[in-house]
């Protein structure tokens, strides 16, 4: 079957509900909607700097960044200070990450089989999560130290929240026959929930990821600005306090960029599960 170019572009960015193209075109509509979002920013970026006319000295744009990324105007042990300390930053956000995700996991099953246990923590995880992070910090520092153990705790509380709240509700959308199916062939509460409900989460699962990366990532830097004193959270207020604009601009896209990236990866990596799970599904 030969295709135009209309119905390509149509299929990669508003594939039809009703019908199914495999995992091969969920995948490419992950990343042409994801290239379509960056080229987009890179846009908007160059659009906002030159229609509010920020000086060259402070705002640099995106041919700027590629400049000093590329080495053409020298600066090669900034870049190596950047990066360095980009890999900092990204083992922060990943102890923050996996707490985070594993801490809300636990709860959300615990929840879903327990519902007073619900009842009774769920308010008070809400209130937790209405006082803002830089106040928490120094509390934190103050109970789990500078090291990994509080880098942990304050990126496994930005993960943790939505994480919890998204995953419970997947949780619970398990379809009431397929439980009464396990039930009626003598199965549990938790039979039914490995057999049922966390397939029907997955949806659920892949969402919080998605959501918890650039959480993580923030989590990581506030916790270097206020906690560790190394890394990028660190490192950009180095930058701005020496007024190393250029560094600061590059260090920020080069975050960014990355998150981006890993944005993606759980994309297609969501989109090759939910596939193969509509294959079987099907079968």
């Amino acid at each position: 079957m030969s295709l135009s170019i209309t119905d390509v572009i149509t299929r990669l960015f508003c594939p039809p509900a009703h019908q199914s193209f495999g995992t091969g075109w969920l995948i490419a509509n992950r990343l042409a909607l994801l290239t379509l979002a960056a080229l987009v920013t890179v846009a908007a970026w160059a659009l906002v700097l030159w229609g509010l006319g920020i000086s060259p000295l402070v705002g640099k744009s995106p041919v700027n960044v590629v400049r000093f990324w590329l080495g053409w105007c020298g600066a090669a042990e900034a870049r190596q200070t950047i990066v360095e300390n980009l890999g900092t930053t990204l083992w922060h956000a990943l102890i923050g990450f996996v707490a985070g995700m594993s801490v809300a996991l636990a709860t959300a099953v615990l929840f879903t089989l327990y519902r007073p246990a619900e009842r009774a923590l769920m308010p008070v995880a809400m209130l937790l999560r209405t006082f803002p992070l830089v106040a928490l910090t120094p509390l934190i520092v103050m109970a789990f130290g500078r090291g990994a153990s509080g880098v942990a705790v304050i990126g496994a509380i930005v993960v943790f929240f939505p994480t919890l709240v998204t995953v419970t509700i997947g949780l619970r959308s398990a379809s009431p026959r397929a439980l009464d199916l396990v039930r009626a062939y003598g199965g549990n509460r938790m039979t039914g929930l490995i057999k049922v409900g966390l397939p029907s989460a997955v949806p659920a699962i892949f969402a919080s990821a998605r959501i918890a990366i650039p959480g993580a990532v923030t989590g990581a830097m506030v916790a270097e600005w206020l906690a560790t004193g190394n890394g990028l959270g660190s490192h950009i207020l180095r930058l701005v306090h020496a007024f190393r604009y250029e560094e600061l601009w590059a260090a920020t896209a080069a975050i960014t960029l990355i998150v981006v990236l890993i944005y993606a990866l759980v994309s297609v990596a969501e989109a090759m599960v939910l596939g193969r799970l509509s294959l079987d599904s099907d079968d």
